[in-house]
């Protein structure tokens, strides 16, 4: 890769996920300098260095952005639970409090990153059954639209008047196993695996999703592109529905049959063996990134038959 950094700062906030490790080893490929602020070190170790913060609270971490070239902001608790009371007010508070602190880091520094990069969802959208969402598309209902549209208002209240903003609205991320988990492309190569990976429900509700080779290269693109300025759908630029991802998954392991499951079969496993939320699979949404693709933005991998080919072979 080259050196489009030049060793300059780069702070991840929220970095020790999956998603924050692999973005943290693209940033260092391409010579940044990465700083990664969690609760606890990423795993394994790699080429960044570690601050704790508690996403809350000042505290001597708002040194490391003093100077940067960049910030990027991922903290927010995971949706992949049961959606109990406690557990909706952790996802919320998550996202907002971290944004807010980061915010406030801000005005005690001298010198601001220029840019902020940061992380939304595509769930702002809902779950509009086959409509096709771009940026310019309205905003859904339920817990997971709000909680999104909460998290850009303290973004936009939080950021700096001189910083460009770029907020990427995120899709379902597939990536490699390093560590630090594989996001949701394990459990469900497991389940193509067994035989299990069939129809969900109808079958037909949507599936957007992007390599996560891309999605690093669009983080890399925002912190250095000056004219990305404003909210970005993050996914690839074909989306498909959960009945056609498990069929190319089951093809990309090998596995010649997928056994549906009946919603009231799926409530039940996801809660009482996977501790999980059922809407997270009977639910989904069509997105196009039609900025990035206004944009040129070239997608490495925009069919996912090729994406699954490219994870499964060395997954």
């Amino acid at each position: 890769m080259t050196n489009r950094f030049e060793s300059g700062k780069i702070v991840i906030a929220g970095g020790s996920g999956f998603l924050g490790v692999s973005l943290a080893n693209h940033l260092a490929a391409c010579g940044a300098s990465v700083v990664i602020l969690s609760r606890r070190p990423p795993k394994p170790v790699g080429p960044w260095k570690h601050v704790c913060w508690d996403a809350r609270s000042l505290g001597d971490w708002h040194r490391e952005l003093n100077g940067a070239m960049g910030l990027v902001n991922l903290t927010g608790r995971s949706v992949d639970c049961i959606k109990t009371p406690d557990h909706q007010d952790e996802i919320l508070r998550s996202r907002v409090e971290s944004t807010r602190v980061l915010g406030a880091a801000l005005k005690t520094i001298d010198s601001a990153p220029p840019v902020w990069v940061q992380m939304s969802t595509a769930h702002i959208y809902g779950d509009p059954p086959q409509v096709v969402c771009t940026e310019n598309s309205p905003f859904g209902y339920g817990l997971a639209p709000f909680v999104a549209r909460a998290w850009e208002e303290e973004y936009r209240a939080s950021v700096l008047p001189a910083q460009r903003q770029v907020i990427l609205r995120t899709s379902f991320v597939i990536g490699r196993n390093r560590g630090a988990g594989n996001g949701a492309l394990g459990r469900l190569r497991m389940a193509a695996e067994l035989g299990l990976g069939g129809k969900i429900g109808s079958g037909t509700q949507g599936m957007s999703w992007i390599h996560e080779t891309d999605l690093n290269r669009l983080f890399e693109r925002a912190l250095t592109d000056q004219a990305m300025q404003g909210p970005y759908i993050a996914s690839a630029p074909n989306p498909v529905s959960q009945q056609v991802l498990m069929r190319e998954l089951r093809k990309a392991v090998g596995m010649p049959i997928g056994l549906p499951a009946f919603p009231w079969m799926v409530r039940l496993a996801t809660h009482w063996i996977l501790r999980t939320d059922p809407e997270l699979v009977l639910f989904g949404r069509y997105v196009v990134p039609q900025r990035l693709q206004e944009e040129r933005f070239e997608f490495h991998f925009p069919q996912l038959n090729d994406a699954l080919e490219d994870l499964l072979a060395v997954c």
